[in-house]
C-alpha cells in the first residue's frame, strides 16, 4: 500500500521501501547527491542530498530516509537549499586536484588544450581541429601569432620547457583547414549585421552561424582580417594563410562586404532598422602620440605597418630607424624596418627589458636580426633639422610600482642627449576611433552596459579590441565568441551557456615540487621541447617569407609524450563539480589545512589520487556488494582518513579488467592512468 506524503506542499505518493529521495525523483523532483549508487547499500555519508520534515525541523539525508504518512517533506525552501550548499562546501575544503589543466584556464578562449594536444599527438588531426575550432575559429592564424598564454602555465616549465602547445593548434589547422567543414543549421529567420572584418567581427559571424543566423560582416579595407591583415607583418602571418582562413567564413554562408565604413557609407541606424542586432568590432586603429613637443613627426606604428601591409611588403628603407615603444608592436616596426633594408634599427623603452610587455620570442628574434635596445631610456622632444629627425631623450631609472605593478620609470636630472634617425616611429599604444553617437567609456572605448556581456545599447553589441583596448588575436576571438552567445540569448531566446564557477587546482607550476608535478603520468617523456625550424637569420633580414615551418606530425607525436595531462578526466561527469556550480558554492568557502596530493600509482593502470577523494565509499561498496571482492576499505579517521587496501598492499593487477571503482567514483579520485 503507497505511503500518502507531501514534499513543499504537493501531495505525493510513494511506494513501500521508497526513500524519500526515491519518491522525489519520481514526481519529477531531482534532489542531488554524491554517494547514492542503486547497486549498494545507504552508504548516507555526503549529506548533500538534505530534506526537512517540516513539524520536527530536522534534516534528514533523503537518499536514505523513508517517508511516513501524512510527513512534510520540504525540499527546495531556501534554509534546505543553504544546508546543501553548506556540505558541499565543507567537501570543498577538503578537495584538491585540478578540475582543468591550467594551460586551459590560462587560456582567454578556454581551448580544451589538453585535449587537443593528445588527439593531435594520436594522428587524430581534424578531431583535433574540431576540439580547437570550438573556441578558436581562427587557427591558422592563432597557431602563429598567439602570445601562447598557456604554454606560460604549463607544468613542464618546473623541469625544463613547457610543451609547444601552438605548435599543435598551427599543425592540425595546416593540414585539416581546408578539407574542415563545420555543420551549420538551417536559417532560423533571424539576421545581424557586424561591423569590422577583424578576428572578433568573424568570430561573432562564425558563431552566430552556427545557431543558424544570417550574418553579414562589413568592413572598411578591401580585404578582411583587420589587424591581422594590416598590422602583423608577413613574416609572422601569411596573408596568404589569412585569406585561406577567410574565404572559409564566406563558406559558411557569411556574406562579407568590403569598403564600408562606419558614419561614410554605413549608417548605423540604418543597419539598427534593418538587423535584429548590430555588433560594432572596429578595432583599435586610433595610434596613441608620443607625448611630447614635435610628436606629429614621428610616424605612428600602426600606420607604418598598415603602409608596408597594402604594399605587399615593399616601402622605402627607412634608413637609421627609431622605434619608441615595448609591445609587440614595436617590435614588428623594428623587424619590419630591417627587411626594408634598414641596417640601423633601435628600439627605445623607458623601462628595462624585463618589464617589455612584448613577447620575450620577439625580443630574441629582433636581436638575432640585429636590431639594438636602448632600455631606461624616454624621448621629451622630436624635431626636424635639415633632413635628420632629432631625438631628445632622458635617461631614466625605476622606481616605485604603478598601476600596472611594473616599476615607475623616473627622469635622473640633467641626464638629456639627442639621437638623430632619418625615421621615428611610435608604437607605444592604440585607442578605439568610435563611431558618433555610440556611447564610450572613461578610455574611449565602447560603452558595455554593466549588467552584460557585450551589449552596448538595444540591439547594438561590442566585441574585440574597441570594447576594452588593444589585446591579442585570441582574445579578440574569445570576445567575439561571448557577443554571440549574448546576441542569440536576446533574439533566440537561447540561454547562455553556463561556464563552471568551480575550478579547483593545485596551483600553478611556480607552487609546486618537481615530484608532485611528474607523477600526474607514468610515461612522462623527458625529451626536451621540439625545436623550430628558423630560415637562416641572414634570409630573415632580407625578406618577408615566413621565419619559421610548422612542425612535423612525427614531432608532434613526441612533443604529446611530454604533456603531463594536468585535467581530471573526470572534469565533465564530476558530480561534486556539477552540483556545487549549480548551488553557487565559494571553493574557499572554509579556510583550513587542505589534505597534501597524495597518490597511489603502484597499480600501472590505475592511479587513486587521493586528494580529490569525498571519502563517500561508493568504491569500497560497489567492489564488496556488486564485484563480490573486498579490495577497498576506509581507514583511519577523522582528518587523516582515507580509502585503501588491506594491509596497505595495492590494488590487484586483475583491477585492470574490472574498473567498477572507478566507473562509480563522483570526482575522479579513481581513474586510470591513461586518459581514455
Amino acid at each position: 500500500m503507497s505511503i500518502e506524503f507531501f514534499l513543499d506542499g504537493k501531495a505525493v505518493s510513494a511506494e513501500p521501501g521508497q526513500t524519500i529521495m526515491d519518491a522525489a525523483k519520481a514526481n519529477g523532483i531531482v534532489i542531488p547527491g554524491l554517494c547514492g549508487d542503486p547497486r549498494i547499500s545507504k552508504t548516507t555519508s555526503c549529506f548533500v542530498c538534505v530534506v526537512k520534515d517540516k513539524k520536527t525541523g530536522k534534516f534528514l539525508p533523503s537518499c536514505s530516509a523513508r517517508p511516513a504518512p501524512g510527513q512534510e517533506i520540504e525540499v527546495t525552501t531556501p534554509e534546505v537549499l543553504e544546508m546543501r550548499r553548506t556540505a558541499l562546501e565543507l567537501l570543498l575544503s577538503e578537495h584538491t586536484g585540478d578540475c582543468e589543466a591550467p594551460c586551459t584556464i590560462a587560456c582567454p578562449a578556454h581551448a580544451q588544450v589538453e585535449e587537443y594536444v593528445r588527439l593531435i599527438a594520436n594522428g587524430e588531426f581534424e578531431k583535433g581541429l574540431a576540439v580547437i575550432k570550438e573556441r578558436i575559429p581562427m587557427p591558422m592564424s592563432v597557431g602563429r601569432v598567439c602570445p601562447r598564454f598557456c604554454e606560460k602555465q604549463c607544468r613542464r616549465n618546473i623541469d625544463g620547457k613547457p610543451v609547444a602547445i601552438n605548435e599543435f593548434k598551427r599543425l592540425a589547422a595546416d593540414l585539416c583547414f581546408d578539407s574542415f567543414m563545420e555543420d551549420i543549421p538551417a536559417d532560423c529567420g533571424k539576421k545581424v549585421a557586424v561591423v569590422g572584418g577583424g578576428p572578433a567581427g568573424l568570430a561573432t559571424a562564425y558563431y552566430l552561424r552556427l545557431q543558424g543566423v544570417a550574418v553579414t560582416v562589413f568592413d572598411a579595407q578591401d580585404d578582411f582580417g583587420g589587424m591581422t591583415r594590416y598590422g602583423i607583418p608577413e613574416y609572422r602571418l601569411p596573408k596568404a594563410i589569412l585569406s585561406r582562413e577567410v574565404a572559409h567564413f564566406a563558406k559558411m554562408g557569411i556574406e562579407l562586404v568590403p569598403g564600408k565604413k562606419l558614419g561614410e557609407n554605413l549608417n548605423l541606424a540604418e543597419l539598427k532598422a534593418a538587423y535584429d542586432a548590430v555588433v560594432i568590432a572596429i578595432g583599435c586603429w586610433k595610434a596613441s602620440g608620443l607625448r611630447c613637443e614635435g610628436e606629429e613627426l614621428a610616424t605612428p606604428g600602426i600606420e607604418f605597418l598598415y603602409n608596408v601591409a597594402v604594399n605587399n611588403n615593399t616601402g622605402k628603407n627607412p634608413g637609421r630607424t627609431l622605434v619608441i615603444g615595448g609591445g609587440n608592436t614595436a617590435m614588428d616596426c623594428v623587424r619590419t624596418s630591417v627587411r626594408l633594408g634598414s641596417a640601423d634599427v633601435t628600439c627605445i623603452y623607458r623601462r628595462t627589458e624585463a618589464e617589455m610587455p612584448a613577447e620575450k620570442i620577439e625580443i630574441a628574434e629582433a636581436k638575432e636580426e640585429g636590431v639594438k635596445f636602448q632600455f631606461l631610456t624616454a624621448p621629451v622632444k622630436l624635431e626636424k633639422r635639415g633632413e635628420k629627425l632629432i631625438l631628445t631623450c632622458l635617461k631614466m631609472e625605476l622606481g616605485e610600482p604603478d598601476a600596472s605593478g611594473r616599476r615607475k620609470p623616473v627622469a635622473v636630472p640633467g641626464s638629456e642627449f639627442e639621437i638623430e634617425a632619418d625615421t621615428v616611429i611610435s608604437a607605444i599604444g592604440q585607442g578605439t576611433d568610435a563611431p558618433a553617437g555610440v556611447p564610450v567609456d572613461r578610455y574611449g572605448n565602447l560603452a558595455v552596459k554593466a549588467e552584460t556581456t557585450t551589449r552596448v545599447e538595444d540591439k547594438i553589441y561590442a566585441a574585440g579590441d574597441c570594447a576594452y583596448g588593444a589585446k591579442t588575436v585570441v582574445e579578440a576571438l574569445a570576445s567575439g565568441r561571448l557577443a554571440a552567445l549574448e546576441i542569440a540569448e536576446d533574439i533566440l531566446n537561447k540561454p547562455m551557456p553556463a561556464e563552471n564557477s568551480i575550478f579547483i587546482s593545485r596551483g600553478s607550476w611556480q607552487e609546486m615540487s618537481q615530484d608532485e608535478v611528474v607523477v600526474l603520468r607514468n610515461d612522462l617523456s623527458s625529451d626536451p621541447r621540439v625545436e623550430l625550424k628558423f630560415i637562416p637569420v641572414e634570409e630573415r633580414k632580407s625578406t618577408f617569407k615566413e621565419v619559421c615551418a610548422t612542425i612535423t606530425p612525427e614531432e608532434a607525436a613526441a612533443e604529446g609524450k611530454r604533456c603531463i595531462e594536468c585535467s581530471c578526466s573526470d572534469k565533465s561527469e564530476c558530480k561534486l563539480r556539477k552540483f556545487a556550480d549549480e548551488a553557487g558554492c565559494r571553493k574557499n568557502a572554509y579556510a583550513g589545512e587542505r589534505q597534501l596530493a597524495s597518490y597511489d600509482l603502484r597499480h600501472p593502470d590505475i592511479v587513486q589520487d587521493r586528494g580529490k577523494c569525498i571519502k563517500c565509499t561508493v568504491c569500497v561498496k560497489v567492489c564488496k556488494e556488486v564485484v563480490n571482492h573486498s579490495l577497498l576499505s576506509l581507514q583511519k579517521r577523522g582528518f587523516q582518513a582515507n580509502i585503501g587496501t588491506a594491509f596497505n598492499q595495492g590494488l590487484p593487477l586483475s583491477c585492470k579488467d574490472c574498473g567498477a571503482c572507478i566507473e562509480s567514483c563522483p570526482t575522479g579520485a579513481l581513474d586510470w592512468r591513461k586518459k581514455r
